[in-house]
């Protein structure tokens, strides 16, 4: 702390050099920042799946359904602990625009799969005892103006009713929100019971099946055996970890986690060599103040630690407030895209990544004039001023 004074001074004595490449630093770690969250949205899901969860779909595409006959026979597999199953719906709540995802469960199996939806007991009561009720996701029901109690109609595109009603009316029993940051809060559940029993054709299936295992180790043999059980029927089946589906669903868009890397890559090389520039000119031209430092007894090893504080200085400087401004700007955007992206924010993994790419920045760019200032003979400076 006792050279803060010396490190400050130095810092803003050509000021203009200094603010442009601090605001260099900003923009690159305000792209991080914002990539980061794209990157969280996208992989939505991804990063909270459990560990001890599998998927069982139809070998040929998740859009074909499968006998709700099987879940008999997939609980008594070893190994199986509990089973459920969700059907997609697909319908449409005023205008195709408004998609979220809409989903027929069975309450009480599907809640206790997922512990990280999280639904007040009376709410949970009301869901369980109402034919007609649903629950909803807190950001889908903040989106619509929807509260408890609300009647919300929705036209068919798969289910038909038997009745000829032309849409499937819900009363919303229950929002519910998730126990982490990156669960997924846009879904809209409903009683599969409900949907049995009111479409015009019962189907007697199922989209997928949802099911919990007790070693998360043993999911390859498990799911190896479910397949094989359902080998060569007419509706073959492919199980894989939540975890696996997730994935393939956020890869369809491509690997956005390899292009945010790649992207934010070139422009901190790009910043590297901004923010080293920066550094090489300050230190030649305080070649005779150096000299006079070392002059007045400063070690080598002080000169070095100087060059680099200041450096990582203006990295930290820089980064710091690049990151306030992607915090800063986050939320409205997230807001605006959450049609497209449920979940969006900076992960703290992130930001701890940030913070060491900072130090990283500061360091490889403050090296090299750092070695050179403390291989700087006095003589060979003095001559030079």
């Amino acid at each position: 702390m006792k050279f803060f004074s010396l490190v400050w001074g130095n810092l803003w004595r050509r000021k203009l050099r200094t603010i442009l490449t601090i605001a260099s630093t900003i923009a690159a770690f305000l792209l991080f920042g914002v990539l980061g969250a794209v990157r969280t949205g996208f992989s939505a899901g991804v990063e909270v799946s459990g560990a001890d969860r599998l998927m069982v779909t139809h070998k040929v595409s998740i859009i074909m359904q499968l006998p709700i006959s099987y879940q008999d026979r997939i609980i008594a597999v070893p190994g199986v602990e509990a089973v459920t199953h969700a059907s997609w719906f697909g319908g449409i709540y005023q205008e195709p625009k408004n998609f979220f995802p809409q989903m027929a469960v069975d309450p009480e199996t599907y809640l206790d799969l997922y512990p990280e939806i999280r639904l007040k007991p009376e709410q949970k009561k009301a869901w369980l005892a109402d034919r007609t009720g649903a629950i909803v996701g807190r950001t889908t029901a903040e989106r619509f103006g929807w509260k408890l109690g609300a009647r919300i109609p929705i036209q068919p595109t798969i289910y038909r009713r038997k009745d000829g009603s032309k849409t499937w009316d819900f009363n919303i029993d229950g929002i519910y929100d998730g126990a982490e940051q990156g669960t997924d809060t846009t879904g809209f559940f409903f009683r599969y019971d409900y949907l049995k029993e009111a479409a015009a054709v019962d189907r007697g299936s199922v989209g997928w099946y949802i099911i919990r295992i007790a070693d998360p180790k043993r999911a390859p043999d498990i799911s190896k055996t479910i397949d094989g059980m359902f080998a060569n029927s007419p509706e073959e089946t492919k199980t894989a970890t939540e975890k696996a589906m997730a994935q393939g669903f956020a890869n369809q868009v491509g690997n956005i986690g390899a292009m945010m890397t790649a992207i934010v890559s070139a422009v901190l090389f790009t910043l590297l060599l901004v923010v080293g520039n920066t550094m090489a000119l300050a230190v030649r031209e305080r070649t005779g103040e150096l000299a006079v430092l070392k002059t007045l007894g400063f070690k080598q090893h002080q000169v070095l630690g100087l060059v680099l504080i200041e450096s990582c200085a203006v990295a930290l400087l820089g980064g710091g407030l690049g990151l306030l401004g992607a915090f800063a700007v986050i939320p409205p955007l997230g807001k605006a895209l959450r049609q497209f992206v449920p979940v969006f924010y900076l992960p703290g993994r992130d930001v701890a990544v940030a913070v060491g790419l900072m130090l990283l920045l500061g360091l490889a760019a403050g090296l090299p004039p750092a070695i050179t200032a403390m291989r700087l003979r006095i003589v060979d400076a003095l001559r030079r001023i």
